[in-house]
């Protein structure tokens, strides 16, 4: 039986007018629209860009970024999680900060540089607030030391976050990282979460 807490998300999630639609476009996943809107806004994906999506699965950002970066493009998929093979996207499986993960990556690049990393990142959530923010935002470190390596300078990095105790944090390495960041909330972002992105651009030389 499921608890009152799972009933109501389930609820809460057929009822999602995001879902419905993701179903009728094909998406798979409703996450796909949070980076339509930004990136209708920012014009981040372009054709012939190079994009690393880390924390893929289940692939709704990485399907958005293939049909973004065609022709000449390419799309890189990461996550612990198996991703179901996507039309235009290289998927590998393993966690983005091992080093033979890293080396796959590069080698999918062919040997250059990101021109945007996603990471649409999430710990394993415990419920509990604290907790659950400063796993999150060491995931965000770990994307940024993951960009120090493999984007180029100049380059973007979009990245999920939440509200709460690490913000400031996180905001201050990407600040201290890229050149210009900016606050994100698209409306397919739940309103009541604490979720939010943080949209960094221009990434600075050693």
């Amino acid at each position: 039986m499921r608890s009152k807490s799972s009933q109501r998300w389930l609820q809460r999630h057929v009822a999602d007018p995001f879902v419905r639609r993701a179903r009728a476009a094909g998406y798979r996943s409703r996450a796909a629209f949070k980076l339509l809107e930004i990136d209708a806004r920012e014009r981040l994906l372009r054709p012939g860009t190079r994009v690393v999506d880390l924390g893929a699965a289940p692939g709704g950002w990485s399907q958005i970024a293939a049909g973004r970066v065609a022709p000449g493009g390419i799309v890189v998929a990461v996550d612990l999680l198996e991703i179901a093979p996507i039309s235009g996207v290289i998927v590998l499986r393993g966690d983005f900060c091992d080093a033979a993960v890293q080396a796959a990556i590069g080698s999918a690049l062919g040997g250059h540089p990101a021109d945007v990393v996603l990471s649409d990142l999430s710990p394993r959530l415990s419920g509990i607030a604290s907790a659950d923010q400063a796993r999150a935002a060491d995931l965000l470190r770990a994307a940024i030391g993951f960009c120090r390596r493999h984007l180029r300078p100049g380059g973007t990095l979009l990245a999920k976050v939440f509200q709460g105790e690490e913000f400031g944090g996180v905001r201050a390495a990407l600040q201290a990282a890229f050149r210009e960041v900016r606050t994100r909330k698209p409306a397919a972002s739940r309103g009541e979460s604490r979720e939010t992105y943080l949209l960094a651009r221009g990434l600075k030389g050693p």
